[in-house]
């Protein structure tokens, strides 16, 4: 049995749950979101919490997945999700236009990284904040704006996540002198 499947999902005040025919909505003061139903997967709603079981053995594989699912589409619509990002190097900036991302990368030429339906970009200094309600596409936004320049090891420039820990190399040694 999975221990993550077991844990109820306590829904905050605001929170609403609903069963449709081919998933769950939940409605939050930051939006709406739905989760796929998975065949074999039980969610009932006891009072504040959720509690999704397993209906069979063959189909227990998928209950620690959907109330991972179900937690983080809850956690979305009450709080959001954010991720940082840090520019690192001479010559790394970022800025806004509108709500489009205008980074200079070191690059002959800016880049412009448009924000998809329900993402929105901060920035303070060097440190761009994505944010919004689906933790998977603030993920993936995330790493596609990492991946156009990440961080080598020699010096460290590039895109990092703000808890990441680039592991440094020692570079050229000079010749030894006879």
């Amino acid at each position: 049995m999975s221990r993550i499947g077991k844990q109820p999902i306590t829904l905050p005040s605001g929170t609403q749950f609903a069963a449709m025919d081919t998933h769950y909505q939940l409605t939050g003061s930051k939006g709406v979101l739905t989760v796929p139903m998975f065949d074999g997967v039980a969610v009932a709603q006891e009072g504040e919490t959720l509690v999704v079981s397993a209906t069979s053995d063959e189909t227990r594989n998928f209950q620690g997945l959907a109330r991972t699912l179900l937690a983080n589409a809850v956690t979305g619509v009450s709080t959001g999700w954010t991720r940082s990002l840090e520019l690192h190097g001479v010559g790394m900036r970022a800025s806004m236009a509108g709500s489009s991302l205008n980074l200079s990368l070191g690059f002959s030429h800016p880049v412009v990284v448009d924000p998809l339906e329900g993402i929105t970009f901060t920035i303070q200094k060097n440190v761009i904040t994505i944010s919004g309600i689906d933790k998977q596409l603030v993920g993936e936004t995330a790493a596609k704006i990492r991946s156009l320049r990440k961080p080598e090891p020699y010096k460290g420039k590039g895109i990092r996540y703000s808890d990441e820990y680039v592991r440094r190399k020692a570079g050229k040694t000079g010749k030894a002198a006879k």
